[in-house]
């Protein structure tokens, strides 16, 4: 999939079928949604097309009024473009949500960003859909827009599945509640998260249980706690591991969101090293230690829970 940082290229820009939105997650939803696209640029022989926002725009929103609510992030931009390209869609276009890109009316994204920017030629958009500043933007007016333009629109209900509604909001809520399963079922595969192996503070290596540490860009993940993991990128099957996601309350006051891996058994060198760390089971939420000794005492009870949770899985027939 080609992924570019902003509008492609002006000689690169070719007609394409279009769909719009934060896509966090990329869950069943967003999956039926995108395979309409690539169907239809199949039909059409064009280019399949993803614009996407960074950050998020009610994160941006957010972080000059605090009475506004950012949602938790479901997944990196690593994630999500993967994501994306495993559904097959040929490109993405991830646009930097700013104050100026934010203050676009809706004449003016349908013109530079629709029109001149992709050369849209066919348009899905989510029934609840809108666009340009204030959230002026809505299906009537791209209606009007694709009469002006010559491109055609279709907008998509959203998907339910045993009558619930399939949403980034419905995946947030099964993440925060620890509920692993639910998230799986509504985004059709196992949640995990992805990233580099980056140096750390080495706590963890000198309590007995060296970590692997990925760092999150966005502060506000949407699952925290301790888990028993599997470890893919290290090796030709994936690792057994116990794994932290949060602010870790019991070495540190306000710190920022970080996955700490502890590979069972396991030793290596995995700096710089690309990982993808899947979530099977929540043990617990952080919690803050008064000594040394009491967390490295828990974190071992967290490692043989992992331990014991592998081996019930191996036994099963």
């Amino acid at each position: 999939m080609q992924v570019f940082r902003s509008l492609p290229p002006t000689d690169q820009r070719q007609p394409c079928a279009l769909t719009i939105g934060n896509f966090d997650g990329v869950h069943r939803g967003h999956q039926a949604l995108l395979e309409h696209v690539r169907q239809a640029a199949t039909e059409l022989g064009i280019k399949s097309c993803v614009l996407t926002f960074e950050p998020h725009p009610r994160e941006f929103f957010a972080a000059s009024n605090p009475a506004l609510a950012a949602p938790n992030r479901i997944a990196t931009l690593r994630d999500k473009l993967q994501a994306l390209a495993q559904v097959g869609i040929d490109q993405t276009c991830v646009v930097h949500f700013s104050e100026r890109f934010a203050a676009l009316d809706p004449e003016s994204f349908i013109r530079q960003i629709l029109i001149e920017g992709l050369q849209v030629r066919w348009l899905l958009i989510g029934d609840d859909f809108r666009f340009g500043a204030r959230r002026q933007g809505d299906f009537a007016a791209l209606e009007r827009a694709s009469q002006a333009y010559g491109f055609e629109l279709h907008s998509m209900p959203t998907i339910a599945q045993d009558g619930q509604r399939v949403s980034s909001s419905a995946v947030r809520q099964a993440l925060a509640a620890g509920d692993l399963t639910q998230a799986e079922r509504l985004l059709g595969r196992p949640y995990s998260i992805s990233g580099h192996v980056v140096h750390g503070r080495k706590l963890g290596r000198e309590l007995g249980f060296p970590t692997l540490n990925l760092r999150l860009t966005h502060g506000r993940p949407a699952l925290a706690g301790i888990f028993v993991v599997s470890v893919h990128g290290l090796a030709d099957v994936p690792l057994a591991a116990v794994a932290s996601l949060g602010t870790r309350p019991a070495v540190e006051t306000n710190g920022a969101p970080l996955l700490e891996t502890h590979v069972l058994d396991w030793r290596g060198d995995a700096y710089g090293k690309l990982i993808r760390v899947e979530f099977m089971r929540k043990l617990r939420d952080e919690a803050h230690y008064d000594t040394l000794d009491a967390l490295v005492e828990q974190i071992r009870i967290d490692a043989d829970q992992a331990r014991a949770h592998f081996a019930a899985a191996t036994a099963r027939p």
